[in-house]
């Protein structure tokens, strides 16, 4: 048998090491107007995100719809490239130390020696800016099931061909050698030789995803990236499958970025969970600390809208209202918009009056431009000084909520023009709340209760 020698400096770590630093990840996607397509502006699928995932765990990612929880995924995998920031993998504690103090230097304040120091770490560690030989090496390491596995199996191909690919592609097995290999894996996710010869379309949804998973084990991987795995799967079936992933992480000491949006798996799997709300990270800490004490407003309805998850706490009302556009984020805290105890200090901007007009019976059809001195400072252009009136006396009326009215600093008609300006706050950073535990909320989990 054929191996692939891995380079030296990208070593498999040891037990108890960090599989995989994510630090200050973005990923933007270009919205591009008119006939020649010029970029008018970018949504903001993942926004300064930062986690660590050591081996042997699992790390849960959850969130709505269109948080983005799978742009994050294919960023650790390699699937797409970041726009910003970095997925580091391989890091001994030392490395990682050295990694987070350098930057944490502002770039201008950086010496030569560490700029070079800096280079030469993302050089070695860094997905995006790796060498050949040592992305060869992390290709083989980090291994993807993806949620739809029908999508993900080419259905011209056999399963021999399909699970026994990366076998082929790094070398490791050919002829009879790969056969049996590719029984071995059939085998541990409850399969067998039988199956060989058969198509994707063939097998049941559980099947199929025994098959993706059998793919992703091939080369013995240190790290898996799980997308929704069993979210299209019957709940029987669900339960095979995360048994399945449980028996085969004790196994080979595997690393799981498990996304989903399903409460009660992840806390079924997970060892820690991170939540993401329009890009961000909202929470982040120890599973079964986020579902007893969770410290953010958006948890809290994640939990209350879940029928399968029972918390105690029947204070927090279900998610109400849409996700705003991740094109244009709220500033401060992004939950605000949809928050039932959102204060004067969570950041309301110019674009929440934009969003109250919307919907507005018949304000927003007479608003004919908006022009911004910052996001917390605008006027507002109206076909008549009638309509600009009204804007006025509605932003300070009962039909917004309190809080917003109370961060209104300043009302100004001047004419059909309007000036609304409210007091500009810093973006809502995470802090600590307990160990290993984190929120970006302005308000203490005390002052929520009580609200």
């Amino acid at each position: 048998m054929k191996t692939s020698k891995r380079p030296e400096q990208a070593a498999p770590i040891a037990d108890g090491e960090q599989t995989l630093a994510v630090r200050d990840l973005r990923k933007y996607f270009p919205i591009k107007e008119g006939a020649m397509q010029r970029v008018a502006g970018h949504v903001k699928a993942v926004d300064g995100v930062s986690f660590d995932l050591k081996r042997g765990e699992t790390l849960g990612l959850v969130g709505e719809s269109g948080c983005g929880k799978t742009t994050l995924g294919r960023c650790v995998s390699g699937l797409t490239e970041p726009t910003d920031g970095g997925v580091y993998f391989g890091l001994s504690g030392d490395v990682q130390q050295r990694l987070d103090e350098l930057l944490a230097i502002p770039a201008p304040d950086r010496t030569e020696t560490e700029r070079a120091e800096l280079e030469e770490l993302e050089r070695l560690h860094r997905v995006d800016r790796l060498s050949r030989d040592s992305w060869r090496h992390y290709r083989r390491n980090c291994q993807v099931v993806f949620q739809e596995s029908f999508a993900s199996l080419n259905p011209r191909h056999l399963v021999k061909d399909i699970v026994g690919r990366p076998l082929r592609v790094h070398h490791e097995a050919s002829g009879e050698e790969l056969t049996g290999r590719v029984v071995d894996l059939l085998e541990q996710v409850g399969m067998g030789r039988q199956h060989l010869y058969r198509y994707p379309h063939q097998f049941s949804g559980g099947q199929r995803q025994r098959i993706s998973i059998a793919r992703a084990l091939a080369l013995d991987p240190e790290l898996i990236v799980l997308d929704e795995p069993t979210s299209a799967l019957d709940v029987s079936v669900q339960a095979q499958i995360l048994n399945l992933l449980h028996e085969l992480q004790r196994e080979h000491h595997l690393t799981y970025l498990f996304i989903s949006h399903d409460l009660s798996v992840v806390r079924h799997m997970a060892d820690r969970i991170v939540v993401m709300y329009l890009g961000r990270v909202a929470e982040a800490g120890p599973t079964e600390t986020i579902f007893d004490q969770p410290m953010h407003p958006y948890t809290e309805a994640l939990l209350a809208a879940s029928p399968d998850v029972t918390t105690g706490d029947e204070s927090m009302p279900s998610l109400e209202g849409a996700v705003p556009d991740p094109a244009h984020p709220p500033s401060g805290c992004r939950f605000h918009t949809r928050c039932p105890v959102a204060t004067p200090a969570c950041g309301w901007d110019v674009d929440d009056v934009v969003r109250w007009l919307e919907d507005s019976n018949g304000m927003f059809d007479a608003l004919t431009g908006v022009t911004r001195d910052s996001d917390f400072d605008a006027w507002f252009t109206f076909d008549d000084a009638q309509d600009a009136g009204r804007l006025g006396e509605a932003v300070q009326s009962d039909a917004v909520p309190a809080s917003m009215r109370t961060a209104l600093q300043e009302v100004t008609v001047d004419g059909n023009r309007i000036r609304v300006q409210f007091t500009p706050v810093d973006p809502v950073e995470l802090t600590e709340r307990g160990p290993d535990h984190v929120a970006a909320c302005v308000l203490e989990r005390r002052e929520r209760n009580s609200s």
